[in-house]
């Protein structure tokens, strides 16, 4: 492998996901990413655990959601441990899956099935926090070398840190455009009813708690309707 020439696509990927505009658009770029650099990936996506739910994001093909259901269906399988950061793998290679009927007797056979061949997976997280893995896939058995694999963990630890970023910028702008509208929201009460700024907002704050509607929503509303009514 040229690592000479990877170091600079792995450059050019980095400031090519700071670049994108939305997590989606980064986690795409993330998954697309590893098929162009990673030797013998055929499919990339990111499983992120709820519970024992999974959540698919950004798969560059069929393969891997059908893989992420199954492992949801069966309660087994390296992508399903790998996203539990607290036991779970960081990094696994696995060359053949076939070999391995003794550790997911579930999955194994079945995921031979969806045709696949080999897989590995990449826990993504900072020092602060895990994202969930990146798990790549092959139609072949074999197809991972260890090169594939420390290629598909320098991607991964980039991957993180951009997917940690795009996520804070978009909880910063989701904040941002929330204060506006419940600004706007008690500029409507208090202009409707004479309020002070202190009584409009108590006005928002109770009807969020009466109707359990969260404050951003009661705000919203009061802006598309012109109050509360």
């Amino acid at each position: 492998m040229d690592w000479g020439r990877f170091a600079e696509q792995m450059a050019s990927m980095a400031r090519d996901l700071l670049a994108q505009d939305s997590v989606d658009a980064t986690l795409e770029r993330i998954t697309a990413s590893a098929t162009e650099l990673v030797e013998g990936c055929d499919a990339a996506g990111i499983l992120v655990l709820h519970d024992s739910k999974v959540e698919t994001l950004a798969p560059t093909h069929q393969l891997v959601v059908e893989s992420d259901l199954l492992q949801q269906r069966l309660g087994e399988g390296p992508c399903f441990d790998a996203a539990h950061s607290s036991q779970g793998e960081r990094v696994f290679r696995i060359a053949d899956l076939t070999g391995l009927q003794q550790r997911w007797p579930a999955y194994a056979p079945q995921a031979h099935d969806l045709g696949v061949g080999s897989m590995m997976g990449f826990l993504l997280y900072t020092e602060e926090q895990d994202f969930g893995a990146l798990n790549l896939y092959s139609h072949k058995p074999g197809a991972f070398t260890e090169n594939s694999e420390l290629a598909g963990w320098m991607l991964a630890s980039h991957a993180a840190v951009a997917f940690a970023a795009a996520r804070t910028h978009a909880q910063m702008e989701q904040a941002v455009t929330t204060r506006h509208t419940i600004g706007e929201a008690m500029g409507i009460l208090m202009g409707a009813h004479n309020l002070s700024e202190e009584r409009a907002f108590d006005v928002l704050r109770r009807y969020s708690q009466e109707k359990n509607i969260k404050l951003r929503e009661v705000a919203r509303l009061i802006c598309e309707r012109g109050g509360l009514t």
